[in-house]
C-alpha cells in the first residue's frame, strides 16, 4: 500500500508538466500519467430538485487557454473508479481519449439508486409528463436536468455548452437527457439505446423473453441495493459450461426462482406483466421524443444482438414526433457497441475490409460534437443517415432513413423449398416440421456458456440440416439485391396447439468457391475460416404467436384453421452480390436465446415443466394463402 501511495504522490505533483491542450496534443501519448499531469478529478454530490444527491465524477482540464465544453454520461453501471487519485481508464482508453486531445470536461454521473449516488433505482424510469406541475415528481430527464444546470454554473472555465452521449442502458439515459431540453445541451448521442424492453430491446423481442441474456444480467444487476456502495454484485455461477443443456434441465422460467430469490424486482415485475400493458409502453423511450431542442447522432450496430431493435427505431421515433430536430442516423457493422472499441473490421468469420468504427469516430461522431459544442468544423459529411452496407462493404449516406428509392417488393415461398418474386398459383402446396420444446433449435452450432455477440453473423448450415428449420432459398443471383430498411414476414400457417413461436432468418448464401482475399484480412482474423458455401445470418427475428393480433391481448390459434402471422424484423443494410443465393429460414425454438413457448395460451413465466407441448406447424404456400416476405430493395 505504501509503494501504491508513493507512485500516486509522484503522478499528483507532476502538475508542472501539464501542457494546453491544443493541436499539439495530437502526438502525445494519453496515459495515467499524462491524465493526472494534465486533468484534475472532482468528486461531487449534486442535488437534484426532490434533495437526493447523486454521485458525480469530473475530469476537467487544468490548462485554461480556453473555455472547455462539457461531454457527460450517465450510467447504472458504475463511475469506478472512486477516489478522486484514480484516473478512469475509460477516459483516456477508449475512444473517449479523443474529447481529451480536445480539451473537453468529461463527467460520468451514476444514476439515482445505482452504486455512490443517494435513492431508488427504478429500471428505465418512465418518462413523466408535465412534471414541472406536480410537486415531487422527477424522472430522468429531470435528473439530467438538474445535474447540468449545477455543472454549468459550478465547473470552473466551462463554455457553457454540455453533451450527452452514452452506450446500451446509458444510450436510454441519454435519451431521456435530450427529453430534458436544457438551455445548456447541445448535442446528445444515444448508442445502441435501450429504447422497447418488450418489442425489440435486450430482454424481449415481440414478446419472446431472452431468456439467457435476462437471467444472467438481472441476477447480479437486480440485487437490491440498501445504501450507496461502490461494490459489484457477484454474477451468477453456472453449475456447467454448456448453456443450452443448464437452460434446457432448468426447464419451465418458474424454476430460475430458485438461484434468483424473490428479492429481485425487475425479475418479479416481468413475471407479472407477460403482455404488452402500461407497465411496459410507459417504459417505451420513444413515446415522449417530442420538440426536441439538442442535435441527435443516433447510433447503433447492424449485429447487434442487444438493442439494434432501439437505435433504428429511436431515430425514426424522432423523425416522426419532432421533425424539426436535427437529428441524424449512423448504423454500422458493429456488436453491442463495436464503435466504441475494437477495429469493426470483422465479426466472427465475415468481413468487412476496413476499421470501420475508427472512421466512424474520426468522421462522424467528433466532429459532430467539436461543432454543436465548440463551434469547430461542420457537420455537413455528416448526412441524415450514414449506414454501412454488409455484403459490399461500403458507406452509404442517405437524405432519410428508409432511403426514398427503397421498393418493397414481395418474395413468396414455393414448394421444393424455393424462392421466387411469383405468388404460387397451385391450390395445394405446404411444408411441415413438428415443434418439440424438447428438442429446441440451438442458437448457434457450438458449445460454449455465455452467448455470444458473433451469433449475428454465424453461419447457418448447422440449423439447415436439422428436420424443425425449413430452408427455402432463391436461385443463384444474377446481379446484386440491396435490402435497406424493414423486412416484414407475412406467413400463413396451420399448427395443432393454441401458441407457437415463429423465428426468421434472412441468410446470405455464399458461392461454393468464395473465399476472402488478402484485401479483407484484418487483425485477429485469420485466413483459415472456410467461407465456401458459408450461410451468414444477416437478421433473424422471434414472434410469439399469440401477438399476431395484438400484443395487448394475446389470443389463441384454433389448432388446425389458417392463421396469419404477420411481424417486422429490425432493419438490415446488406448487398446480396451476384452469385450467391439469398435463403430464409422459418423454425419455431430459438435457444437459449429465447425461452421457450410452451405451445398453448399460459403464461410461460408462471407455467410448469409439465405445460410444454408438441406442436406440428404447417408453413402454408399456395394461392389462396401466399407466405412471403417483404423484402425493402433499394434501386
Amino acid at each position: 500500500m505504501k509503494k501504491q501511495l508513493i507512485i500516486l504522490s509522484i503522478f499528483m505533483n507532476v502538475g508542472w508538466f501539464a501542457i494546453p491542450l491544443t493541436a499539439q496534443t495530437t502526438n502525445v501519448t494519453i496515459d495515467s500519467v499524462w491524465m493526472v499531469a494534465n486533468y484534475t478529478k472532482q468528486e461531487l454530490m449534486i442535488p437534484m430538485r426532490d434533495g437526493v444527491k447523486l454521485y458525480t465524477a469530473v475530469y476537467a482540464p487544468k490548462s485554461n487557454a480556453e473555455k472547455h465544453p462539457i461531454l457527460m454520461m450517465r450510467t447504472p453501471y458504475s463511475c469506478a473508479p472512486y477516489g478522486s487519485n484514480y484516473p478512469s481508464p475509460r477516459v483516456y482508453k477508449t475512444h473517449w481519449v479523443n474529447y481529451v486531445k480536445e480539451g473537453y470536461i468529461i463527467v460520468q454521473q451514476d444514476v439515482r439508486g445505482r452504486y455512490r449516488s443517494e435513492g431508488n433505482f427504478i429500471d428505465v424510469r418512465p418518462f413523466e409528463k408535465d412534471k414541472e406541475q406536480r410537486k415531487g415528481v422527477i424522472d430522468e430527464s429531470s435528473d439530467t436536468y438538474d445535474a447540468i444546470d449545477y455543472l454549468v454554473k459550478k465547473i470552473p472555465n466551462n463554455n457553457g455548452k454540455v453533451g450527452v452521449f452514452g452506450i446500451s442502458y446509458p444510450g436510454f439515459y441519454s435519451t431521456m437527457a435530450a427529453l430534458s431540453n436544457h438551455p445548456s445541451l447541445k448535442a446528445v448521442s444515444p448508442q445502441a439505446p435501450v429504447t422497447d424492453w418488450f418489442m425489440g430491446d435486450d430482454f424481449h423481442h415481440n414478446g419472446a423473453f431472452s431468456l439467457m441474456d435476462g437471467f444472467s444480467f438481472y441476477y447480479s444487476f437486480g440485487k437490491p441495493r440498501p445504501k450507496p456502495t461502490s461494490q459489484h454484485e457477484p454474477d451468477f455461477v453456472f453449475p456447467s459450461k454448456d448453456n443450452y443443456d443448464f437452460f434446457l434441465k432448468m426447464g419451465a422460467i418458474r424454476n430460475f426462482s430458485k438461484y434468483m430469490g424473490n428479492d429481485i424486482k425487475f425479475w418479479e415485475e416481468m413475471r407479472n406483466h407477460p403482455d404488452y400493458d402500461e407497465f411496459w409502453k410507459a417504459r417505451d423511450a420513444r413515446r415522449s421524443c417530442y420538440n426536441i431542442k439538442p442535435a441527435m447522432l443516433v447510433v447503433g450496430g447492424t449485429f447487434d444482438a442487444e438493442d439494434c431493435f432501439g437505435a433504428w427505431n429511436l431515430y425514426k421515433a424522432i423523425e416522426k414526433q419532432s421533425p424539426t430536430t436535427d437529428n441524424k442516423l449512423v448504423m454500422g457493422p458493429w456488436f453491442h457497441g463495436g464503435w466504441s472499441r475494437g477495429m469493426g473490421a470483422h465479426l466472427g468469420n465475415v468481413r468487412f475490409g476496413s476499421n470501420t468504427a475508427e472512421y466512424y469516430q474520426l468522421n462522424m461522431e467528433l466532429p459532430f460534437f467539436n461543432y454543436h459544442l465548440k463551434g469547430k468544423g461542420s457537420t455537413s459529411d455528416i448526412a441524415e443517415a450514414n449506414i454501412f452496407f454488409t455484403g459490399e462493404n461500403t458507406w452509404k449516406q442517405f437524405n432519410q432513413w428508409p432511403p426514398e428509392k427503397t421498393k418493397m417488393t414481395d418474395l413468396y415461398f414455393q414448394a421444393n423449398n424455393k424462392l421466387t418474386y411469383t405468388k404460387p398459383e397451385v391450390n395445394t402446396s405446404a411444408s411441415y416440421y413438428t415443434s418439440d420444446p424438447a428438442h429446441p433449435v440451438p442458437y448457434t452450432e457450438d458449445v460454449h456458456l455465455r452467448r455470444t455477440r458473433e451469433y449475428m453473423s454465424d453461419d447457418q448450415r448447422f440449423a439447415s440440416r436439422r428436420p424443425d428449420v425449413l430452408s427455402f432459398s432463391t436461385d443463384v443471383l444474377t446481379e446484386d439485391i440491396t435490402l435497406a430498411g424493414t423486412l416484414i414476414a407475412d406467413l400463413q400457417v396451420v399448427i395443432s396447439t393454441g401458441d407457437a413461436d415463429f423465428v426468421v432468418k434472412v441468410i446470405d448464401v455464399f458461392p461454393d468457391d468464395f473465399k476472402y482475399d488478402s484485401n479483407y484480412c484484418c487483425k485477429g482474423v485469420s485466413n483459415e475460416a472456410v467461407m465456401a458455401g458459408y450461410q451468414m445470418l444477416v437478421r433473424g427475428e422471434i414472434m410469439r404467436g399469440r401477438y399476431r393480433k395484438s400484443f395487448e391481448k394475446p389470443e389463441a390459434f384454433i389448432p388446425g384453421e389458417n392463421a396469419n402471422v404477420k411481424f417486422e424484423l429490425p432493419d438490415v443494410a446488406h448487398t446480396f452480390k451476384a452469385g450467391h443465393k439469398l435463403m430464409i429460414q422459418i423454425q419455431s425454438t430459438w435457444f437459449p436465446l429465447f425461452d421457450r413457448n410452451p405451445q398453448q395460451l399460459i403464461n410461460p413465466y408462471t407455467c410448469s415443466d409439465a405445460d410444454f407441448i408438441k406442436s406440428e406447424i404447417t408453413l402454408l404456400h399456395q394461392a389462396n394463402a401466399a407466405s412471403l416476405i417483404r423484402l425493402p430493395i433499394l434501386k
